[in-house]
């Protein structure tokens, strides 16, 4: 079955429960008002309703050999028939049929919230075919290569790049800011967002299927089957708490058998009194108080520019008390450009040498990489066959051009002799590439900024008692200069990727829970070692929605704070649904035992807890971020 088979599926689920329940209701209405036979059957057809979807659950069950609440439930109501209460029996299962059916339609809902991501994926393209003419064809049939037209007020078609045009696009959909972002010719456009004012050309990189939108929603739906660390505690002790409450409810009927009460009969008969402890202590609100709370929280981040890659994520984030970034299109915009560039000795082939190190860079997916090929290509270089290209992560890249082995990275890497700093503007976050053949000497000096949302989040996490701390391989000085005007708690330079995944691993063993905040390639060992891997989605795409438990699809740090927030609010509506769910059955099951209760009692206290929390998860659905976090994204 399809993903929208399934999502149609839910919604069909709770709305043919909420049916059931409500023929119990009504059938159970009508036998209240009338007597004998009338009555009878009535209250049959009415039980029959109330306790179809709990019987198909049930013996769904028991096949896989297994006892659930369903069947608890069933129990509960065959003894209430036994003892002559056909009415309370009716009750029971109107009122669990329709808890049932507000679970169904919470966990629908949550669900729903993800779907409506793709009510915003165009159906038809204005494809321009090689002789210049437009022709509206359906949205699947694009392929790589194909140019499309995009009018003001329409929705992008697929991820293409801009040829033509300019216009400012709507990509709330995708990153949850609601703030148009200006295109034009050179940019990318993300399949799904929305075109403003301008009419746009772009040529099409990926089929409708790959789209970043719908990677985000397949990537979701994974998230929402996938279960909290507590939640997958409640159901591997589910069953056995089922059997236990079955065994606890046979002895005390045992034991009122000893004390001398009537096995049958009234409320203070032994079955009257072991049925309604029976249902009080059935787990429906305990066994929902996790994942109504998880997959609501993924939803709502989803909305808000977050995607959580799993219920473990959500509860794990919420207990991170130390960050560590790194620097280079985290902290910093990640687009360096090059300031200067030096050959040595002068006398040398320079066109050759940046050819040279063109060629080299150009095989890299290192961030530092497209500013030097820009800078090269300006001065006329070009790009020359390169052989043996061997990637070395954290330190550079060699590989033979023009019949020569170079090597371009850290100075280290490359063997070259030192030169005097270049000349730059006093505090620039400067870094720097080496290139050497072993004779001739290539430095490219980069230049980078500050993300203007990268200071105040920083700030925002130690205000609420977060640890930041920076790790990055580039140069002292420049790590020095960025720590500095980020306002970090701490910084380690000069780092390989392996001793990134060290400084992570040695804050863990001092009791820290760590998450990492990088692109998801270059930052791979440490994200690994994170106790949370945070991926920046836009630069790190595909690595980074594969190998994150957190994504920000549009790179902007501050929605970390808004992750964190979110995260804590699902912690703390899962601890109030547990404590209402086991608050409510731990009492009731003392009052039952101590005093006695009527069976209606238990039944309303039992289903009332579960939809308190189905409600109380449900709420997260609403969640905003707070003025302090919006600001930060503002």
């Amino acid at each position: 079955m399809c993903a929208q088979d399934a999502e149609r599926g839910a919604t069909a689920g709770w709305r043919r429960e909420a049916a059931l329940a409500a023929a119990c209701g009504t059938l159970g209405g009508l036998a209240a008002a009338a007597d004998g036979v009338t009555a009878r059957a009535l209250a049959v057809a009415a039980c029959a309703a109330g306790g179809w979807e709990a019987a198909r659950e049930a013996w769904a069950a028991l096949r896989a050999r297994r006892i659930d609440v369903h069947l608890l439930m069933l129990i509960a109501a065959g003894g209430a028939w036994t003892l002559g209460q056909p009415l309370e029996a009716t009750l029971l299962l109107f009122l669990f049929s329709t808890a049932g059916a507000i679970e169904r339609f919470a966990m629908a809902r949550t669900r729903g919230a993800i779907e409506a991501l793709l009510d915003r994926s165009p159906r038809r393209a204005r494809l321009i075919t090689p002789e210049g003419a437009e022709t509206e064809v359906p949205v699947e049939s694009l392929r790589p290569g194909d140019r499309v037209a995009v009018l003001p007020g329409e929705l992008i078609p697929a991820d293409c790049l801009t040829e033509s045009g300019a216009s400012e696009i709507d990509e709330s959909t995708l990153t949850g800011e609601a703030r148009p972002v200006r295109k034009g010719p050179g940019d990318p456009l993300s399949g799904g967002t929305l075109n403003g004012w301008g009419r746009l050309v772009g040529k099409v990189l990926r089929r409708q299927e790959d789209s970043a939108l719908h990677r985000i929603v397949r990537l979701i739906r994974v998230a929402q089957e996938s279960k909290a660390p507590a939640q997958r505690a409640i159901d591997r002790w589910g069953d056995r708490y089922a059997v236990f409450t079955i065994a606890v409810s046979a002895a005390f009927f045992a034991a009122r058998i000893a004390a001398g009460s009537p096995a049958t009969g009234g409320e203070e008969s032994a079955l009257y009194r072991s049925l309604t402890l029976l249902v009080v202590l059935s787990p429906c609100a305990l066994v929902l108080s996790v994942p109504s709370a998880v997959l609501a929280a993924i939803a709502a981040g989803a909305r808000n520019g977050i995607l959580f890659r799993g219920g473990a994520a959500v509860e794990r984030l919420a207990d991170v008390d130390c960050v560590c970034f790194d620097k280079t299109g985290t902290l910093t915009a990640g687009e360096p450009e090059v300031a200067a560039l030096e050959v040595e000795p002068r006398d040398a082939d320079r066109m050759r040498a940046l050819s040279a190190l063109l060629s080299l860079e150009a095989g890299t997916t290192h961030p530092f990489a497209p500013g030097i090929v820009r800078a090269c290509e300006k001065e006329g270089a070009r790009r020359l066959p390169v052989g043996g290209l061997s990637v070395s992560p954290g330190l550079g890249v060699s590989g033979t051009v023009d019949g020569r082995r170079w090597a371009a990275g850290t100075r280290e890497f490359a063997g070259c002799p030192g030169l005097p700093p270049a000349a730059v503007d006093p505090g620039a976050i400067v870094s720097e590439v080496w290139a050497s053949d072993g004779v001739v000497t290539v430095r490219a000096t980069l230049v980078d900024r500050i993300r203007e949302e990268s200071a105040p989040t920083l700030a925002e996490l130690a205000r609420r008692g977060v640890r930041t701390v920076m790790l990055t391989g580039d140069r002292e000085e420049a790590a020095a200069a960025a720590a500095k005007q980020v306002g970090v708690g701490s910084y380690l330079a000069a780092l390989t990727p392996d001793a990134k995944m060290a400084a992570i691993r040695a804050l863990s063993a001092e009791g820290r829970v760590v998450a990492m905040v990088g692109d998801g390639v270059n930052d791979a060992p440490g994200l690994a070692a994170a106790d949370v891997a945070v991926g920046m989605g836009g630069r790190g795409s595909d690595a980074a929605l594969e190998s994150s438990d957190v994504v920000l699809p549009d790179d902007r740090i501050g929605r970390l704070v808004d992750a964190i927030e979110l995260s804590r609010a699902a912690r703390r509506a899962i601890r109030v649904n547990v404590a209402i769910s086991v608050g409510a059955a731990l009492g009731m099951a003392c009052y039952v035992i101590v005093a006695g209760a009527p069976l209606t009692l238990g039944v309303a206290v039992h289903e009332g807890s579960t939809v308190l929390v189905c409600l109380n998860g449900l709420r997260l659905l609403a969640f905003r971020p707070s003025r302090r976090s919006a600001q930060l994204l503002a």
